[in-house]
């Protein structure tokens, strides 16, 4: 792992962050009107910041000058991504819970 351009140091933080903004998204589906789609948007955002924990893990313990640290900053990058694209997802969804 090369020092001063780790991925991880950015990783790490924007991980925790999503997990907050999941949780605030969870918090915001309870306000609305029970349905289906609510149930399942609850569980794909539960999911979703289970991601990004699995994320912020991986990329801590490539900080921790692991042998295999480069393959674990990737992992999490990739998780992280994943995570992403779950939170997308769930905007979608929110837009038709809301509405």
């Amino acid at each position: 792992m090369k020092e001063g351009n780790s991925l991880s140091a950015h990783i790490l933080p924007a991980s925790a962050t999503m997990i907050g903004v999941c949780m605030t998204v969870l918090s915001l589906i309870h306000l609305a009107h029970g349905s289906e789609l609510r149930w399942a948007l609850d569980k794909l955002l539960a999911l979703d910041a289970l991601t990004f924990l699995a994320s912020a893990v991986l990329s801590f313990v490539s900080m921790r000058r692991v042998p295999d640290a480069e393959a674990l900053e990737s992992r999490a990058e990739g998780i992280f991504i994943a995570g992403l694209a779950l939170l997308a997802l769930g905007a979608i969804a929110l837009a038709f819970v809301i509405a």
